[in-house]
């Protein structure tokens, strides 16, 4: 399966110069010879990483709906990024919406971004979906989550692709793209990390939006600091014969970990 990330700049809290900047890209990439299948979207690509989330999670019900047409109207999955109305905060998500324009999945971040305050801002998400996209099983995650193996090591046997949607600043682009392929090495599945470029809430971002396969490898990656997209293949096949190559999954001790993390010595 053919995969695209869209390397986009973010009108500031703006929802529909954003939506008119997917709509000439998302055009372009799918009259191509060879269009993609499933379209991926930055973190809160409707508004920028805002802290006003009152505000910009009121946008929630115009984006799903974005979201729902841009899929129905290219006959691709999409998957993007936004923030929605929620108990006892708003919450940070994304959505998966197929070409019938239905939504076939929904995430929530699980672990707001202490640093810039977003925990007091954003509730945390309390799951991991995984959705099927014509074969391939897809896990998103946001940003922040990318730091924390935990919630990405249980979905591993269920997922061929993690998605990871981001404003990450360009300060700490090392260790995105270095978490990005651990993150692939260490599940043994294909990882796309998709983020923005421009100016956000006051800082850079640099992109490094990039696609990394089971062995960690670089499969396609973006120019930095500009918009574009990267396209790459996905090969479900691919994910089993790593596996199957080398079985490093079955050798974890779960229960283990979990004494450990409790602090058992026992």
């Amino acid at each position: 399966m053919i995969v695209a990330g869209i390397q986009m700049d973010i009108a500031w809290e703006d929802p529909q110069k954003n939506f008119q900047r997917v709509n000439q890209i998302v055009g372009g990439i799918m009259s191509g010879t060879e269009p993609p299948r499933l379209v991926v979207l930055p973190e809160m690509f409707a508004t920028g990483f805002s802290m006003n989330a009152e505000v910009v999670s009121g946008y929630a019900s115009e984006t799903r709906d974005f979201l729902s047409v841009t899929a129905s109207k290219h006959s691709v999955f999409v998957l993007g990024g936004y923030a929605e109305p929620a108990s006892p905060l708003p919450a940070n998500v994304c959505s998966i919406f197929s070409p019938s324009g239905s939504e076939i999945l929904r995430f929530r971040k699980i672990h707001p971004f202490s640093m810039a305050e977003e925990d007091q801002h954003y509730v945390g998400g309390e799951s991991v979906p995984t959705a099927e996209v014509e074969g391939v099983r897809v896990t998103p995650f946001i940003c922040y989550d990318l730091r924390f193996p935990e919630p990405f090591r249980p979905a591993a046997p269920d997922t061929d692709l993690y998605c990871v949607i981001a404003n990450w600043p360009d300060k700490r682009r090392s260790a995105w793209s270095t978490l990005l392929r651990a993150r692939a090495i260490e599940n043994q599945a294909y990882v796309m990390g998709v983020n923005r470029v421009g100016m956000g809430g006051g800082l850079p971002h640099a992109g490094d939006t990039a696609l990394v396969d089971p062995m960690g490898e670089i499969v396609a990656v973006a120019s930095d600091y500009e918009e574009g997209v990267i396209m790459g293949k996905v090969d479900t096949r691919e994910v089993t014969k790593v596996r199957r190559h080398l079985p490093f999954l079955k050798d974890r001790r779960p229960g283990l970990y979990r004494r450990l993390e409790g602090g058992s010595k026992g």
